[in-house]
């Protein structure tokens, strides 16, 4: 009877042990997921150096997110101290997310293109046989996708095109993508044309992010008018950019 109760207590200890060391060994599982799932994205953004071959990448991670906010704005581990400055581009690995918008020693604040800012504009350009330029302005909440602008009447822009960067307002840098037109539409009086762009990036999955800064020019003026001047900051750029 109490060699019973004795193997009984053994099988009991060496259960609970071996659910220990699985419970430990399904920790370490996970653990090794995640650190799998970070290097493939941090992978994917180095591979993003290609685009920026006059930028400088900073390589930075998301800290904060504020609820009442979070389709605007993000907060990630790097500011001034890094060398961020307010204006800068940043992007995921999957495409192009926002701008640096306020900077501190060790932090900067991210608007995201999903901000409703009307001052919020990107020249940016439909990939095509010829490419057709036009400038991201606004967010439909109901469609939960970007509006592409200003594009000229003239030329056939159509869904399933890609919408990258154009480079030309001087703070976000050629070829980043942006997005997928879903839909065209005749805009004011027929003379342009506006499309809705689904964007690329998964706003909701924000964790890694990449900054960029470059010495660039400045255009004062609109529409590429005016004069240029070097600049070391891209803080101090003008231009359709916001």
């Amino acid at each position: 009877m109490l060699d019973d109760i004795d193997a009984l207590l053994g099988t009991y200890d060496e259960n609970k042990r071996l659910k220990a060391q699985l419970d430990d060994f399904t920790v370490v599982r996970a653990q090794l997921d995640e650190v799998k799932m970070e290097n493939e994205r941090l992978a994917a953004l180095i591979d993003k150096e290609e685009s920026l071959l006059e930028y400088d990448p900073v390589y930075a991670t998301v800290i904060a997110r504020n609820p009442d906010q979070w389709e605007e704005k993000i907060i990630v581990n790097k500011g001034k101290r890094h060398g961020i400055e307010k204006n800068m581009a940043v992007m995921t690995a999957d495409g192009l997310i926002g701008k640096v918008i306020v900077v501190t020693p060790n932090t900067a604040e991210i608007e995201l293109l999903f901000s409703n800012n009307p001052n919020y504009r990107i020249s940016a350009k439909a990939k095509g046989d010829k490419d057709v330029f036009g400038l991201i302005e606004g967010f439909d909440m109901e469609r939960n996708e970007m509006m592409l602008k200003r594009i000229d009447s003239g030329f056939k822009v159509e869904p399933g095109q890609t919408v990258v960067s154009s480079g030309l307002g001087g703070i976000f840098p050629q070829g980043l993508l942006i997005g997928e037109i879903t839909e065209v539409s005749t805009d004011d009086y027929g003379l342009t044309q506006m499309a809705y762009v689904k964007p690329a990036a998964n706003f909701a999955l924000l964790d890694q992010v990449v900054i960029a800064k470059r010495k660039m020019t400045e255009i004062d003026g609109s529409d590429g008018g005016g004069t240029m001047k070097d600049l070391t900051h891209p803080a101090e750029a003008e231009g359709d950019e916001k």
